[in-house]
């Protein structure tokens, strides 16, 4: 039986094409989709064919077939049930780094089994999730820090979900959409303007991808302050302040990416332990707040430019597959 998986084909195109089915062979699983998610930030970039070539070895998805701009099968967020694998495995809902595909064949080692208090759909936010962990892991708050979030979207909202639960002075999500009131109030935590931030932070993470979110961000820090950088800019190169008192202040810039643990956790968790935390964090059922839209498989080329082309106040966007396989 053939397999249909989402292509982009070129910049701004994509199309839905079949490839030959296979047996999984030992210590092999195969996957019927379930559910797939659209990470807007990364996954617009690939659309729009703007992935920078310095760092396209480093950005490839563990199962991606193709190259940037395209042709190239991308995609890492993939919820499904095993049809055939090993003792143990078959019925088992997993989560997968896979692109959109309505079938396909992973070693069992590629697979994360979801926790059955987690829904198949909120289970697609894995791989965000584990973009919060890390940042988090990175920044290291402290008993008693004043902590500014700032971005709003899916990566930023989920910082500011984890947030929550540490022992903070000061917590703000910091955006500029009010749309964003109704996400903040369902994570529990305070969504102010920019230009009402409280400043005087020990930490900030900044999502928002944006020079106007970093520049503000770096205003937020108190003196010898840390701003934790989440975004991804892609071939843009924004400009950061770091003329005024950048140096007087003694702030600090720091990158945080998920494609390696951090640094202060990495000798001690596996990106498979990072994962399995991800996935038992979205027991919590607050995080359906971040699935704010949905399409059919078969609609995916037109999804993908509707989200290029529309607002941002989009999170997570769902792909549905026939419950049935066929």
């Amino acid at each position: 039986m053939p397999w249909t998986a989402y292509w982009t084909t070129a910049p701004r195109q994509g199309a839905l094409l079949t490839e030959p089915g296979r047996e999984p062979g030992p210590d092999e699983a195969l996957v019927r989709t379930l559910r797939s998610g659209i990470s807007r930030g990364t996954e617009m970039l690939v659309h729009a064919g703007a992935v920078p070539e310095q760092v396209a070895a480093t950005m490839r998805a563990p199962f991606q077939s193709g190259d940037w701009p395209g042709p190239v099968k991308y995609g890492y967020l993939s919820v499904g049930v095993v049809e055939t694998g090993p003792d143990g495995w078959r019925g088992r809902r997993v989560f997968c780094l896979h692109p959109h595909q309505d079938r396909y064949v992973v070693p069992v080692s590629a697979l994360t089994p979801v926790p059955d208090g987690v829904s198949s759909e909120r289970a697609v936010l894995a791989g965000g999730m584990e973009t919060a962990i890390n940042a988090v892991w990175d920044g290291a708050p402290h008993l008693g820090d004043r902590i500014a979030v700032v971005g709003g979207g899916m990566i930023g909202g989920m910082i500011a979900a984890l947030l929550r639960g540490f022992p903070l002075e000061r917590l703000q999500l910091v955006d500029v959409d009010a749309g964003k009131d109704a996400l903040a109030s369902a994570l529990g935590v305070q969504r102010v303007h920019p230009d009402e931030a409280a400043d005087g932070c020990d930490l900030v993470f900044h999502a928002s991808a944006s020079e106007a979110g970093l520049a503000r961000g770096l205003e937020l820090l108190g003196e010898e302050g840390e701003l934790i950088e989440v975004s991804w800019y892609g071939t843009r190169e924004p400009r950061i302040p770091l003329g005024s008192a950048f140096h007087a202040r003694r702030l600090t810039i720091r990158a945080s990416q998920v494609g390696a643990v951090a640094a202060s956790r990495r000798t001690r968790r596996t990106t498979a332990d990072r994962l399995a935390l991800a996935l038992r964090e979205l027991e919590d059922p607050r995080y359906e707040a971040f699935l704010t839209g949905r399409s059919p498989f078969c609609d995916l080329p037109e999804t993908m430019e509707s989200l290029f082309t529309s607002p941002s106040g989009e999170l997570c966007h769902l792909v549905t597959y026939p419950e049935d396989g066929v």
